[in-house]
């Protein structure tokens, strides 16, 4: 076991070195060279080179006979920076929203294979659902969760669809692959996810996602409604509101860039 576990920790240090190298050379680099400098044997450095292309980490030359960084890198810095600048935009957003509805409502970010509530505003109502910051959720409970899935890069998503478990969180909890696929598919259509009480009894959710140039979710927006305040007209109003909380949004975003 040890010696998988040095070998699993070998090659993710041999990936960084190799990333690390093309960024400082600055220049193609050719196998013979990549392996002298950083004393990978030929057949493993082979495999390697041919695994990171194959995801768009490192572009062959076939002038330069060489590698180089590939885009894939730039759009990991690219997405790595949009996290960290939305949520100065996000955070006075939330608060209109929340004075325009009267509902609670929050930012939500992917945390490995869950939502994660990043930023949030509670409604000042007695009967209120409350989400606090640093709280996690099932991507298939949850309004958020969903519009991060359904926008979630293609490879990402299907792992999550072969692999996930479902809990029944409550009785109006999805059960099945088929059912989320088909809600996802609503959700793309529509642009709006919606639970109701599938993760909390008594509460619904509506979610919009913050979508990149890439159409992939920075981040979801989503309104917390408890079920007897909620109706046709409540859900017009909501979806108006967090419309335009994206385009404020993504002008916010446009002026970063």
């Amino acid at each position: 076991m040890q010696d998988a576990t040095q070998g699993t920790v070998k090659s993710a240090d041999r990936v960084l070195d190799l990333l690390e190298l093309l960024a400082r050379r600055g220049q193609d680099m050719s196998h013979t060279d990549i392996g002298e400098a950083l004393e990978i044997p030929k057949s493993s450095l082979t495999q390697l080179l041919r695994n990171l292309t194959a995801r768009g980490y490192i572009d062959y030359s076939a002038v330069s006979r060489g590698y180089r960084l590939g885009e894939a890198v730039g759009r990991l810095a690219g997405k790595a920076n949009q996290g960290r600048s939305i949520l100065g935009i996000v955070e006075p957003v939330l608060a209109e929203i929340t004075a325009s509805l009267d509902e609670s409502s929050a930012f939500n970010q992917l945390r490995g294979i869950q939502s994660e509530v990043i930023a949030t505003v509670s409604s000042s109502q007695r009967l209120v659902s409350h989400m606090r910051k640093g709280d996690l959720a099932p991507l298939y409970a949850t309004s958020g969760g969903k519009a991060l899935l359904s926008f979630m890069e293609k490879d990402q998503q299907e792992h999550y669809l072969q692999t996930v478990q479902f809990e029944a969180i409550t009785p109006h909890t999805i059960k099945t692959v088929r059912e989320l696929r088909r809600q996802m598919k609503a959700v793309r259509e529509t642009g709006v996810a919606f639970v109701s009480e599938e993760f909390t009894p008594g509460i619904i959710g509506l979610a919009v996602p913050i979508l990149s140039s890439s159409s992939t979710a920075l981040g979801a927006l989503s309104v917390a409604v408890p079920a007897v305040r909620f109706n046709d007209v409540a859900r017009e109003r909501i979806m108006k509101v967090l419309n335009d909380a994206l385009v404020r949004i993504g002008r916010g975003l446009a002026e970063r860039a």
